[in-house]
């Protein structure tokens, strides 16, 4: 039975709707790093209402959704999986894959080692194999294009230069688990990928690779950074307001419309077309440990040579920071935000640790989205949390109390420096092992890491 949905006026309070025909400045954390780099667009940023958090220009910051310029795009692997120059038939990948049963496609990406590049890093085949062994009916491929982590500009630029890679991926994705119907849920900060896709997609049709059996359609954002979480996100593409759901059940058994549902980010699928094309040995070969292939990592503007990089799991964060970087054209690195705001602060000591879900998380930092923000001493420690907990007390959904009053009462206790380690240490316990999403969690492991790794900057805010 459809759950009833709550009138227009209440959706729409939870969105932060703004104007995208009018220029408007971010906010988010890779443009405040590099404030000082224009003071003006800065101030018209913390001016802005609603606040904007990202327009996936971290390469420029700080940035302004008119501007036009693309980040450059480096591939530094022995082979490039997704920045790699446009096949002449970008659709021989799904006729491959249609021709394996649905068994034998999701075996051949559990023998590639595939994981989610969207945050947790969870198993690809799992979650195929999840949605396939549902009873068959109707059944959802989701693209998770809401890539609304501040530093993180992966998914804009890969479905720019490569539309067709994340609809094929869709396609065989949806051979895998038996879907008809797939989704690609955009922010509402992407106009322009918008329209790439819309002429991806007709194309698509016309090549006879969507269609009959399968077709995708598109869906776009009204400004929300919890709706990149993707209960959040299929909550939004009901049209309910998109607060995070209790789990389980979990979207591969009741997902979209309560039914079973793929949801993965942009960067997973589009990798699919490569596997199925060159086998799950070759990608297993990519990168090392429990991390395989490659992975798409955002250098923030700060760096000499900011942009986005496609990279072999295992280099070090040294080697990403100043061999591709090239360091800070401001002075040394302060420290390294990997994975998104809400993750771990990477301090220099630790640059030689290599970029990897286990050896990122065992230093409390996480992969993520793949966004790197490096900043420097113009920075303080304090400041960078004030930054975070504001954008995090900001974007919380309020379907938690620990999120919803954590972050908030801590945002009032830094402002008017009343914040006591007692209640600090409180919040952070609550939002780590409380919190329905990783909006709250995160948050906790952002905290988490500056207490690690800078202790007397912290030790310093406490009343």
């Amino acid at each position: 039975m459809p759950r009833p949905v709550p009138p227009e006026d209440d959706i729409a309070s939870f969105y932060h709707h703004a104007d995208p025909a009018r220029e408007r400045f971010c906010l988010g954390l890779a443009c405040f790093v590099a404030r000082r780099r224009n003071p003006d667009r800065w101030a018209k940023a913390c001016a802005g209402i609603p606040r904007e958090y990202c327009f996936g220009r971290c390469y420029a910051g700080p940035a302004s959704n008119l501007d036009a310029a693309l980040p450059q795009v480096v591939v530094d692997a022995s082979e490039p999986v997704l920045l790699g120059d446009n096949i002449a038939d970008p659709y021989s990948a799904l006729r491959r894959a249609r021709a394996l049963s649905a068994e034998s496609l999701i075996a051949l990406v559990e023998s590639s080692g595939l994981r989610g590049r969207g945050g947790a890093g969870y198993p690809t085949a799992r979650k195929l194999s999840a949605v396939h062994k549902e009873p068959a009916g109707l059944k959802y491929v989701v693209a998770n294009a809401d890539e609304g982590d501040p530093g993180a500009f992966s998914d804009r630029v890969l479905m720019l230069r490569h539309p067709h890679r994340l609809i094929e991926g869709m396609a065989i994705a949806a051979h895998a688990t038996g879907a008809s119907s797939g989704i690609i849920y955009i922010r509402e900060e992407y106009p322009h990928t918008l329209a790439v896709l819309e002429a991806a997609l007709a194309e698509a049709r016309r090549l006879g690779a969507l269609g009959a059996g399968f077709d995708i359609t598109l869906v776009q954002g009204r400004g929300s950074y919890v709706c990149g979480e993707e209960t959040a996100m299929l909550n939004s593409i009901e049209g309910l307001r998109p607060s995070v759901r209790v789990r389980p059940p979990f979207p591969t058994s009741c997902g979209l419309h309560g039914r079973p549902t793929l949801v993965n980010n942009v960067e997973t699928l589009a990798t699919l077309p490569w596997i199925v094309e060159r086998g799950g040995a070759a990608f297993r070969a990519l990168g090392f440990s429990s991390s395989r292939g490659t992975k798409l990592v955002s250098l923030n503007s700060l760096f000499n040579r900011p942009g986005l990089y496609e990279v072999e799991f295992g280099v070090t964060l040294r080697r990403l920071c100043e061999d591709l970087g090239g360091g800070l054209r401001t002075g040394p690195v302060r420290g390294i935000v990997v994975g998104g705001p809400l993750a771990g602060v990477v301090p220099p000591e630790l640059l030689d640790t290599p970029f990897g879900f286990e050896e990122l998380r065992e230093i409390g930092a996480s992969v993520g989205h793949g966004g790197l923000v490096a900043f420097d001493d113009d920075t303080s420690i304090r400041e960078l949390l004030e930054h975070v907990v504001a954008f995090a007390a900001y974007e919380s959904c309020g379907q938690c109390a620990p999120c919803r009053y954590g972050a908030a009462r801590m945002e009032r206790l830094l402002k008017s420096d009343r914040l006591t380690r007692e209640e600090w240490d409180d919040t952070v316990s609550a939002l780590a092992h409380t919190s329905l999403c990783g909006l709250g969690g995160g948050l906790a492991e952002f905290a988490q890491s500056l207490s690690r790794h800078y202790p007397r900057e912290i030790s310093a805010c406490f009343a």
